[in-house]
């Protein structure tokens, strides 16, 4: 009988703990939503801007270069603009070769008024044969609605 409660003590605990670290992960996802990123139509130089409403963040499908259906509006497949969070509109600068957009979001932290998103990456060597293409990616991310920052930073993690 005492080594059945050791072995159910023991179970329990192990469920629990995936529970914390389950929890812990979604937690981490509900902090950054990666809600638009395009390979074309950002800025030259590296930057960010806030996106106030909904109607300045359907704008954004307007501008640039996208490959959409003819007669269909650019922005008809974003996401809905998150009410209750900051919208993020982050424009990586201009390349000359590969490709250089943001398909996910590991983090986000914020100290000293810097707002820093951990995005993969960082592994992009040039060399040998490469794609000669200007490209000027930009990302769309939200965040709580109380992060306070004045500048965003993008940290490459493997």
């Amino acid at each position: 009988m005492k080594s059945l409660l050791i072995a159910c003590t023991a179970i329990l605990m192990s469920c629990a703990s995936t529970t914390t670290s389950q929890q812990k992960l979604s937690d981490m996802q509900q902090k950054a939503e990666l809600l638009v990123t395009s390979s074309q139509g950002g800025a030259e130089k590296p930057g960010f801007r806030i996106i106030k409403d909904e109607k300045e963040y359907l704008a954004l499908g307007k501008g640039g270069f996208q490959l959409v259906e003819v007669g269909k509006d650019p922005a008809a497949n974003y996401p809905k603009f998150p009410k209750d969070k900051k919208v993020v509109l982050y424009n990586l600068g201009s390349f000359r070769s590969g490709s250089h957009t943001i398909n996910e979001i590991k983090g986000v932290s914020v100290k000293n008024n810097v707002l820093y998103v951990e995005v993969p990456g960082g592994d992009y060597t040039p060399g040998g044969m490469e794609i000669q293409v200007l490209s000027d990616p930009w990302f769309v991310f939200s965040v709580p609605a109380d992060y306070q920052f004045t500048s965003v930073e993008l940290k490459y993690s493997k």
